[in-house]
């Protein structure tokens, strides 16, 4: 029976050139890349009825003309949006079995117990993947908007006010804080927008908008390089489309 296989060498994803000049996940019966002893392949839920596999593969492809790594976030241009989602689930436990190898506990190997859990060999902890949420929001004033550049940014774009949520707080309050300790200003009406899966590497991204109150833009330095307000017609380079940054960008825009 053919099954989606999902490879990985690190954050580059296997894909699979189509005749069409496309690309796709390998459909077949067999992994596209051998196995090695010690090769954990991951059993994740199925795909429109199909079975889905995931395994990491210690060096990429490069001698077969079938196949083509892709970073994963690149990967969302060219595979289809429930390919692409699949990859990012498949990333997300890949990283989460290299990264609990060992209990917590005792220091004892961790094993498999269930397709999304595992248990130590020694006494018996049990341990599931865990999500990192976070919040974003796009702050209204008037026809304007807050936008930033994080200075952890790699290229020139300006984005939205974001950070996680701290224990005890609710997701609304984790807004509001990070509002006014990036920008300084202070919010009210946070509406929610949507959510987004994040993989990189386990996150759950939030999505709000919200509207100004009051306070003077003071840029919280050790994060944030650059901020403003900005109006339709002066925005400068924003984030890229397959983030629920743009998305709330996008939907600004489309307002009248």
């Amino acid at each position: 029976m053919k099954k989606y296989y999902f490879v990985f060498c690190k954050e580059d994803l296997l894909l699979e050139k189509t005749n069409d000049g496309g690309y796709t996940i390998p459909l077949q019966e067999i992994p596209p890349v051998a196995l090695k002893p010690w090769t954990n392949v991951m059993n994740i839920t199925p795909l429109d009825g199909v079975e889905v596999k995931a395994y990491s593969i210690d060096a990429p492809v490069t001698d077969d003309a079938r196949y083509e790594m892709c970073p994963l976030r690149q990967s969302y241009y060219l595979l289809s949006r429930p390919l692409y989602l699949k990859a990012g689930k498949c990333q997300e436990l890949l990283y989460w079995d290299h990264n609990t190898r060992y209990c917590s506990v005792c220091g004892s190997p961790m094993r498999m117990d269930t397709d999304i859990s595992k248990k130590c060999t020694e006494c018996g902890k049990e341990i599931w993947p865990q999500l990192s949420t976070a919040v974003i929001v796009l702050i209204h004033k008037g026809d304007e908007v807050l936008l930033v550049r994080a200075k952890n940014f790699k290229r020139d774009f300006y984005g939205l006010v974001a950070g996680f949520v701290e224990t005890g707080e609710t997701l609304e309050e984790a807004v509001a804080r990070e509002a006014f300790e990036e920008t300084g200003v202070t919010i009210t009406n946070i509406r929610y927008f949507g959510s987004q899966p994040w993989p990189y590497p386990c996150g759950l991204m939030v999505g709000y908008h919200a509207d100004y109150v009051s306070g003077d833009i003071h840029l919280q330095k050790s994060e944030i390089a650059k901020g403003g307000w900005f109006s339709k017609d002066n925005l400068p380079n924003i984030p890229e489309k397959l983030s629920i940054a743009r998305m709330l960008i996008d939907d600004w825009l489309s307002t009248q």
